[in-house]
């Protein structure tokens, strides 16, 4: 937001304080309200570090998590924060990941009904939280998404800066248009991926692997790097892009097609497991 030095002069005389704040708390309650009004409208707050997030808790906790539920009001404000620990020094790079996962009413004990066609695991959840890893059709289709959904909820984007250059951070024209012999072509389709399963050439039901990682956020590409490395081919990377609600339908679909395999426990940037 801008605001001219005229449009400051009209604030008392020259001896009162021209003094002006513009905590994140005032900035996020505009975007609330803008989006509250204009539902059809993609509406943005983006955070320059994640941290920015801090002094906005208030609206959190009581509009975005409980706002629906206290006065039946929808709102499809889409908060894009930048995450991951890249030595920024204290609480720069961190958005808080865990804070949006303690406010989010998804039960972790209780796995919903999952069909498709009914949508409801979506709408009895107060939050969208999707750890992204900025592919460029996990943006799009997720926004678009959003949009199109006759309902709105408020979507939480966790993002890394240091993917922003990256050359394995790409997308393929295939995942745009799904024609098929386009590289990456594959059967997921054109939409956002709640869950994106392992990129290596393994058959659909494949019993040569012997441990399965899965992960969300940019740690995927540290640990293919790694498995590319020591060349362990009977290791299979899974990412979960949308954390809350949680993909239980997905995760399913992998432990299928790895029947005889090892579930290992979520690594995060802080500790890798080893392959």
């Amino acid at each position: 937001m801008l605001v001219k030095k005229s449009d400051l002069e009209q604030f008392g005389s020259s001896e009162c304080s021209r003094e002006v704040y513009f905590p994140s708390l005032v900035f996020l309650g505009f975007e609330l309200g803008y989006s509250m009004e204009n539902p059809n409208s993609l509406v943005i707050w983006e955070a320059q570090f994640g941290d920015f997030a801090n002094g906005a808790n208030v609206i959190f906790d009581h509009f975005l998590s409980s706002g629906e539920a206290k006065w039946l009001c929808q709102t499809g404000l889409v908060l894009l924060l930048t995450h991951g620990y890249d030595g920024q020094g204290p609480e720069h790079p961190s958005a808080r990941l865990e804070l949006f996962l303690q406010i989010a009413d998804d039960n972790p004990y209780v796995i919903p009904e999952m069909d498709p066609a009914l949508r409801k695991q979506i709408q009895e959840c107060n939050l969208q939280i999707v750890n992204s890893q900025l592919l460029l059709t996990s943006s799009m289709f997720c926004g678009d998404r959003l949009i199109h959904r006759e309902f709105r909820k408020p979507l939480i984007v966790m993002s890394p800066k240091n993917l922003l250059r990256s050359k394995a951070c790409r997308s393929n024209l295939s995942e745009f248009d799904d024609v098929q012999g386009h590289p990456g072509f594959e059967k997921q389709g054109t939409r956002f991926k709640r869950l994106i399963k392992d990129q290596n050439d393994h058959s659909d039901l494949e019993e040569g692997i012997r441990r399965l990682v899965p992960c969300s956020g940019k740690v995927y590409y540290e640990l293919d790097e790694h498995r590319t490395k020591v060349e362990a081919k009977d290791v299979a990377i899974c990412r979960v892009e949308q954390l809350c609600p949680f993909p239980y339908d997905l995760v399913q679909r992998e432990l299928k097609w790895y029947p005889s395999t090892y579930l290992c426990p979520f690594p995060s940037e802080l500790v890798l497991i080893p392959l």
